[in-house]
């Protein structure tokens, strides 16, 4: 994908369902996320429409799913499939893989596997998978991850999946804190890490680890620009101007709608293009 191709890099951009019919998540999780973020119809795009999308607005997508076979039980979609898919349409799409930690060296060796087929990063949920992202036994996964020179992108704060049902579906929110992947950034200063969300309830430390840590950088989806907390746009127009990303999180929110709301931000005019683009080309190396 050529950065010059294109006026924007979408970096969290979710694939909910496959060309076979699957989801990537089951009904009852799928409607309570759907409900949280009031998402439209379109809740469950396949790559193929995910990439029309994009390449109807002159737009390039950072595509992944989440694997939490383990914690939900629920068949995770094929990273293997959105890789090799995603080549097929490289003038817009890049994909990231996504592998459950608790399948341990099984894991690592899928990640190696997705990585020598075209995976650009790995795509992380703790809330969700039910891991602790400090954990010593995942430190494999991140060592594979800084070997091959490609991003983790980790969930952080809130999640709209399990919101409103009883107790969460049991998913804990306390696995998404940011404060427990300083420690991975810290013991693991080769590794590339991106906060994904404004990190609520805890953007503070969201902004001091990025701060702290040259290995840390923040995406910007799951919220309208419009809710940002006002230290996290301070942040981004300062000290953290080169290491804030666009990310809409779609399909539950649109870029359309995202890209709406940050013109309206009061964003610095330099800045605007290292958030949109120039960032995320660094990070993603097609700079």
């Amino acid at each position: 994908m050529d950065p010059a191709s294109v006026t924007a890099i979408d970096t969290h951009v979710h694939v909910e369902a496959d060309a076979h019919g699957h989801h990537s998540l089951d009904r009852e999780l799928m409607d309570a996320s759907a409900a949280y973020f009031k998402a439209g119809q379109d809740r469950t795009p396949t790559l193929e429409r995910i990439a029309g999308y994009y390449r109807e607005r002159n737009l390039a997508a950072v595509v992944f799913t989440v694997d939490a076979h383990t914690a939900t039980g629920h068949p995770a979609l094929s990273s293997h499939e959105i890789v090799t898919g995603a080549a097929e349409h490289s003038d817009v799409l890049v994909p990231f893989a996504s592998v459950d930690p608790h399948d341990g060296a099984d894991a690592v060796a899928l990640f190696t596997d997705l990585v020598a087929a075209g995976a650009r990063g790995l795509k992380l949920h703790p809330s969700l998978q039910a891991f602790a992202p400090n954990d010593p036994a995942v430190h494999p996964l991140y060592e594979a991850a800084a070997q091959a020179g490609v991003p983790v992108v980790f969930h952080t704060g809130q999640t709209g999946i399990g919101a409103g049902l009883p107790g969460g579906r049991g998913i804990k929110l306390r696995f998404s804190d940011p404060m427990l992947i300083d420690d991975v950034a810290a013991d693991l200063p080769d590794l590339t890490i991106v906060l994904a969300h404004p990190s609520v309830p805890w953007q503070d430390a969201a902004i001091s680890i990025a701060t702290h840590k040259a290995n840390v950088f923040i995406d910007l989806s799951g919220w309208s620009p419009k809710y940002f907390p006002r230290q996290l746009v301070r942040a981004a127009n300062g000290p953290l101007r080169r290491k804030v990303l666009f990310g809409s999180d779609y399909p539950v929110i649109t870029p359309d709608r995202w890209l709406a709301d940050f013109a309206a931000l009061e964003i610095k005019p330099e800045v605007r293009p290292l958030i949109l683009k120039d960032n995320a080309a660094r990070l993603l190396g097609l700079a």
